[in-house]
């Protein structure tokens, strides 16, 4: 790998390890949701970075997706905190998230997707199976008596891609493919006090632009040239609404999903309502590996 893109890497790194932790400081009894997002991404700009997907702030059973949209009146009181935040630099993609308890009761559940995110760093190196990967975070999560979510992964970082390849699985699942040097990934470990496996749930608020269609009408096609200012990376719902109004973005994305341009991704909940937890760090594959999130 080129020393500028590693560079780019770094920077877009630490960018992305100031605003979760200055997210996390935010993340208190009483804060809005929909705020402390809008905060996260204004400081990721402030710093000379762009959000590589929405901020998102993911509670209790919801393991992922969740990302306010301008109505959103959530408060936090007493829930499991998951924030995600991502930042890129000129496409090349940092990818972080920590959870925290408001409750003080989760403590166990938290260490269990933190101990398995550095289990399976401290496995990080060229030649190592993805096998073994998720075999370091299943032990390690059911070690602690819960159950690590299956059907959620860790995924490359590709230029402007957020989901890559490699799949970074969170159980053994025997996949003998191996990591090679100057991959670029991203693991993040799920721990879940309930059934393991995710579903989906509604209503979407992140999208990602897919493809183009004739798009005759005007509203829709000044939303559109919007959208693809993105340059294929997930988008927030809110971040129409605020340059175009409520009404207007809703009419416009009804009218781009039935088009097929748009991707869809709904929050994604636990089965059985239990809790969740995650831990995630972005890594350089190399001899020495490169964690360039921590901070």
């Amino acid at each position: 790998m080129e020393q500028e893109i590693i560079e780019k890497y770094l920077k877009a790194g630490k960018i992305t390890a100031i605003a979760r932790e200055f997210g996390q400081q935010l993340i208190k009894p009483g804060a809005s949701v929909r705020e402390i997002l809008d905060k996260v991404e204004t400081k990721i700009v402030e710093l000379g970075g762009q959000p590589a997907f929405p901020a998102q702030i993911s509670l209790n059973e919801f393991a992922a997706h969740c990302c306010s949209d301008l109505t959103d009146t959530t408060i936090l009181q007493d829930q499991v905190v998951k924030l995600d935040v991502g930042v890129h630099i000129d496409g090349y993609i940092a990818d972080t998230a920590v959870t925290v308890d408001l409750s003080g009761k989760h403590g166990k559940l938290l260490k269990a997707s933190q101990d398995a995110l550095e289990k399976a760093l401290a496995l990080v190196r060229p030649g190592v199976t993805l096998a073994a990967l998720g075999k370091a975070i299943q032990e390690t999560i059911t070690a602690a008596g819960f159950s690590p979510v299956r059907n959620l992964s860790g995924h490359g970082l590709g230029h402007f891609e957020i989901h890559a390849r490699p799949s970074i699985p969170n159980v053994d699942n025997g996949n003998q493919n191996v990591l090679k040097e100057g991959m670029v990934i991203a693991i993040e470990p799920f721990a879940s006090t309930g059934a393991g496996t995710v579903q989906e749930s509604s209503p979407a608020t992140v999208f990602t632009f897919v493809s183009d269609a004739g798009i005759r009408d005007p509203i829709t096609r000044k939303v559109l040239e919007e959208i693809r200012t993105y340059q294929k990376l997930p988008f927030a719902k809110r971040w129409l609404e605020k340059k175009f109004g409520i009404a207007k973005t809703n009419f416009a994305l009804r009218q781009l999903l039935t088009k097929g341009c748009l991707e869809q991704h709904p929050p994604l909940v636990d089965e059985a309502r239990g809790l969740v937890s995650q831990a995630e760090h972005s890594v350089i594959v190399l001899e020495k590996p490169i964690v360039f999130t921590r901070g």
